[in-house]
């Protein structure tokens, strides 16, 4: 019974140390920073192709111009 009673316990303390292993884990990685991340990356390159579009003052991806006024210019037919 004692044996028994021995491994119990041992078992109940290993998932409390699993347990709290993982609550203390901080690590800094998470859903919103790694949507910080994100957000930063496309407001920077907003940024650099407004930067262009204005330093050159023409049209720096002329493809994406078209199909975006070819969207504006849908008929629904």
């Amino acid at each position: 019974m004692k044996k028994l009673w021995n491994k119990i316990k041992d078992k109940a303390n290993e998932i409390a140390i699993r347990t709290k292993t993982a609550v203390d884990n901080a690590k800094a990685e998470g859903y919103v920073d790694s949507g910080v991340k994100i957000l930063i990356a496309v407001v920077i390159g907003a940024l650099l192709l407004a930067g262009l579009y204005a330093l050159f003052n023409t049209t720096i991806m002329p493809t994406v111009t078209s199909k975006v006024q070819g969207l504006f210019n849908y008929s629904g037919k």
